[in-house]
């Protein structure tokens, strides 16, 4: 069987299934480079296969999480061919059969660093796409995607249609990011663009900015500051501040629109101030709860003494 036209039935059951474009584009990528390496017709790929494969990626020097969303998407690929199109095969990637990731702590920047970045932009437009992802949470993609009906400037929040998983939410906005929203908004009245944040300069003045626009501008500033930041890292430093003013964990997840609420407990490992804070809360009432201990331990020690000097 040849793999062409399993592909591409597969795209339109993707597309009825209303995944993202970006993902759908991601799938076909990963079963292109898998077919393209596989030696054997698609009905004949075993376990030995797609170890092999697992291999020549590693050889490749690609990162275990790349590597997994390779196996994810072949695995789910022979499922779709088994269960929706009734072919008998056998699914040559056994399931949850994956690398182990390594657990780094999310990257946050320290309250200094982000006086000394804000005080570096200038820029309305920049200082307003930055200030939406350290107070709001946005990922870049959304901040890109922005409309100026997801702006309730009354109520002081924003409605992130559309989100990461086709997910909408409510954020809500602080008293910095919102005079910052308004400085450049008093900017672009000339423009009738739904999309809020444009391009400044050149032939595509006016039209949306698009995410690797937004990177470039983060990078740039990066670059002129010597701190070492990206889009994500604000959405971090958010959720890390949070948690150290002691807000709810739910709360942040709801305000990051994390599915699962593991996914936001990695900010616990992160979050020293409310660890250190917490931890010396619970200590001193260890302390108080043990100190008749420590004065019998004393008055032990001397008694000890006592009998060895006689």
């Amino acid at each position: 069987m040849e793999p062409t036209e399993p592909i591409a039935r597969y795209r339109r059951f993707l597309k009825r299934r209303n995944y993202s474009v970006h993902t759908v584009r991601n799938y076909m990528y990963v079963l292109g480079q898998f077919f393209a390496w596989l030696s054997v017709p698609l009905q004949q790929a075993t376990f030995k296969e797609t170890d092999a494969y697992m291999d020549y990626l590693l050889r490749r020097r690609r990162k275990p999480k790349t590597i997994n969303c390779h196996l994810n998407c072949i695995h789910r690929f022979y499922e779709y061919l088994t269960e929706d199109e009734a072919i008998p095969l056998a699914n040559p990637v056994r399931k949850n059969y994956r690398l182990r990731l390594p657990r780094p702590l999310p990257r946050h920047l320290r309250d200094e660093q982000v006086a000394v970045l804000f005080k570096e932009m200038n820029n309305a437009r920049d200082r307003a796409m930055f200030m939406l992802m350290l107070r709001c949470g946005l990922r870049v993609q959304e901040v890109a995607r922005l409309t100026l009906d997801a702006i309730e400037h009354r109520s002081r929040q924003l409605c992130v249609f559309n989100g990461k998983g086709g997910k909408d939410r409510i954020v809500y906005l602080s008293e910095d990011a919102q005079t910052a929203l308004e400085e450049y908004m008093a900017k672009r009245r000339w423009s009738k663009e739904r999309r809020v944040f444009l391009v400044r300069k050149g032939p595509l003045r006016g039209k949306p900015i698009s995410v690797r626009g937004i990177q470039k501008r983060i990078e740039y500033y990066a670059k002129t500051t010597g701190i070492n930041v990206s889009c994500h890292h604000l959405r971090h430093t958010m959720a890390t501040q949070l948690l150290n003013a002691d807000a709810d964990l739910v709360t942040i997840q709801d305000l990051l629109g994390h599915s699962k609420i593991t996914t936001t407990q990695c900010y616990c490992r992160v979050s020293n101030l409310k660890v250190q804070r917490d931890y010396h809360k619970a200590i001193n009432i260890v302390l108080q709860r043990t100190q008749p201990i420590r004065q019998n331990n004393s008055q032990w020690s001397k008694k000890r003494l006592s009998e060895h000097s006689i």
